[in-house]
């Protein structure tokens, strides 16, 4: 007798009998965190954090979700700061972040007593983008967005003639990521050169979509927000090549694509994106099998995605690394720019 059966003829069942079938119904229900129609696992894993990261957790979790249909996978966008307060509190099991965690977001952790392995999956570079009936802006120099984007800014550098002589002497429209968010963080560091320090007077959002509609609407916008974004929507907006006036970084402006983030020559708008997993989580089965196959497909969804995978051998020290459980950042303080796959996965901290 099948399953289904046997729930239907339960309520005809009385006695002994219904005791008998309701108990052999929950033993075979329950057994050991697996399911004996697939003989998958069973559980939740809790995502939170970055809307970066969002893409392929989201492609990886959905995968996933085909080879363990009993477990129960959720992936929520917070920003990098807001996942990173669920995760210290202990209320998520992975943390999507497109920065490193910060040493104020180490302490919370480890007041709390959780311990996490810091795995950096792919590279993703920050596009500067505006409206496709922008016919003015052909490139920018990092000083010029330095000068859009420091907090001085704000009240001062309000139009497009502002920013460059001979633009248009209309207003400037300004979309970015939000202040939680570890893209926000990466592009300060980079931009102006102190992480989380900008002009206030731009629309944020956490929710990259937003952006995207800002700037796809809007003739007088110029935003910025994490490549993939910009590679789904490529029909709505406008890439705007980057000159950080350094020679080794290529000769004059150099546009976001997954070969000039390779290569090293756009710069200084590439940069890794991780997921932190807390060391106890991975005690359950349902956790350790959904690293492993994230870990085992990241290259392919990253790129599928928009992102930039690693080399085959850096997925296999990231293996070793949760093999052996090592725990910690490699980072002290947040941010780092220009950071390469070997200082990424260095077992020195």
């Amino acid at each position: 007798m099948n399953r289904k059966k046997l729930w239907i003829m339960l309520p005809m069942m009385t006695g002994r009998t219904a005791w008998i079938a309701a108990l052999a119904l929950a033993v075979w229900a329950g057994g050991c965190g697996k399911r004996p129609d697939t003989g998958g696992l069973v559980g939740e894993v809790r995502l939170d954090g970055s809307s970066t990261v969002f893409p392929i957790s989201e492609a990886v979790a959905e995968e996933f979700r085909k080879t363990q249909p009993g477990v129960k996978v959720t992936v929520g966008i917070s920003g990098t700061g807001g996942g990173f307060k669920r995760f210290s509190a202990g209320e998520t099991d992975i943390s999507n972040a497109s920065r490193p965690i910060k040493s104020t977001e180490q302490e919370s952790c480890l007041k709390n007593g959780i311990e996490f392995i810091e795995l950096p999956i792919a590279y993703d570079g920050l596009a500067v983008l505006v409206n496709p009936q922008n016919t003015w802006v052909e490139s920018m120099t990092v000083d010029e967005l330095k000068r859009l984007w420091e907090p001085q800014a704000q009240g001062k550098v309000l139009r497009w003639s502002d920013v460059r002589a001979g633009w248009p002497d209309e207003e400037i429209h300004l979309f970015g990521a939000g202040v939680d968010s570890g893209t926000y963080d990466y592009f300060t560091a980079a931009i102006v050169g102190t992480e989380h320090s900008s002009r206030g007077d731009f629309t944020s959002s956490e929710d990259d979509n937003v952006l995207v509609q800002g700037v796809a609407t809007d003739k007088l916008a110029l935003g910025f927000m994490g490549y993939a974004y910009f590679a789904e929507n490529r029909d709505k907006m406008k890439v705007v090549p980057i000159d950080d006036g350094k020679v080794e970084n290529g000769d004059g402006p150099v546009a976001p694509s997954p070969e000039t983030v390779q290569d090293g020559t756009y710069q200084p708008l590439s940069r890794p994106i991780f997921i932190y997993v807390r060391k106890s989580a991975l005690d359950r089965p349902e956790v350790s099998a959904f690293i492993d196959f994230y870990i085992d497909n990241a290259a392919e969804l990253a790129t599928e995605v928009g992102y930039l995978a690693f080399p085959d051998t850096a997925y296999t020290l990231l293996r070793n690394r949760i093999s052996r459980r090592v725990t910690g950042s490699q980072f002290t303080g947040g941010s780092k720019v220009g950071v390469t796959i070997e200082e990424l996965l260095s077992e020195h901290h």
